[in-house]
């Protein structure tokens, strides 16, 4: 609905600065394919990867794509199935996404990828080779056409003739949090965590 729509740009940047999943929808051969990859977002430009061999990403800098962040939030529970929604942020960026060749931008597009996924964990890794980055495909996007959706509050019928009908309605809230890290089984024992995962 219009109304949900947001046209600040913080709205944007807060939907992208929370994640670090999102959907690329591009047509490849013919046939609509909407993949699951990670992302890092700047200001102004939203970075994706993956395989220089992925035929998703090879057709992606010829056309437009478009890309879509969403955030569950809670399930809104009315008094009628119909009133039934969800509270949810999201952000679909559109436009025809630019393939990175340059080694440095790369690398910069690929910490941004990684530190929006586990900030502090480019300082801490070693960083890709040049045989790595070569099997790279490093994409960016600009920020520049985007829509952005939020639903947040209660159901919209608590004036409504089914306010009357005596049942609960409200907000089931939905939430992610992370878990202890968990170590992998090869790794010889005194080797902790660094203090930024532990955070």
């Amino acid at each position: 609905m219009k109304e949900k729509g947001r046209t600040d740009r913080a709205d944007l940047n807060a939907v992208l600065a929370a994640g670090f999943v999102c959907h690329l929808g591009v047509s490849v051969d013919g046939t609509i394919m909407v993949i699951p990859t990670i992302y890092g977002a700047t200001e102004d430009t939203l970075y994706f990867h993956g395989s220089v061999a992925a035929r998703s990403l090879v057709a992606a800098p010829d056309q437009t794509m478009c890309v879509t962040v969403t955030h569950v939030d809670g399930l809104v529970l009315a008094r009628s199935v119909f009133e039934h929604s969800v509270n949810y942020r999201s952000a679909m960026i559109y436009g025809i996404p630019r393939l990175i060749t340059d080694e440095t931008e790369k690398l910069h597009g690929l910490r941004v990828v990684t530190e929006q996924c586990a900030p502090g964990q480019w300082d801490y890794a070693r960083r890709p080779t040049r045989k790595e980055l070569a099997g790279t495909s490093i994409l960016a996007l600009s920020l520049d056409e985007a829509s952005v959706k939020i639903r947040t509050g209660p159901p919209d019928d608590g004036d409504s003739p089914d306010a009357q009908l005596g049942l609960w309605a409200g907000v089931l809230p939905l939430t992610t949090s992370w878990g202890a890290p968990i170590a992998d089984p090869a790794l010889p024992a005194g080797i902790a965590a660094p203090p930024h995962l532990s955070r």
